[in-house]
């Protein structure tokens, strides 16, 4: 069963099987401002939670984007690298940034789901 689920650091995870799409939120997309570039890392590379996955830069900062799951990153977006304005589609058609195999899902049970995420969201603003 496909599910999004969230980081309080505004990740955003799109798991469907066991492969999780990672990418930033909106809200962090608003945050950021208008983006300059983005940072990738290499496919075959093992993460564990809280590892940086990629760095999105704007005019105003850079942001470390985390992984909220452990496994081996399978897939790498690089076509957003050269098309930014990609990052603004859903996590599960274009805005993802890396796609992990998951190795622990026990990991996602520590995220929001989205009206967990929501109403979060409504606290900090």
């Amino acid at each position: 069963m496909a599910d999004f689920k969230y980081t309080k650091d505004h990740e955003c995870v799109y798991v469907d099987g066991d492969i999780a799409s990672v990418g930033i939120t909106q809200h962090a997309q608003d945050a950021l401002g208008d983006l300059v570039f983005i940072e990738l890392p290499e496919t075959g590379k093992s993460v564990v939670v809280g590892d940086e996955v990629a760095v999105v830069e704007s005019v105003k900062t850079a942001a470390e984007v985390y992984t909220p799951v452990a496994g081996e990153i399978v897939e790498v977006n690089t076509p957003i690298s050269d098309e930014l304005e990609l990052i603004s589609s859903p996590i599960n058609e274009n805005g993802w940034l890396v796609k992990l195999k998951i190795s622990d899902a026990s990991a996602l049970n520590a995220l929001m789901d989205s009206a967990a995420y929501d109403a979060y969201l409504k606290e900090i603003d």
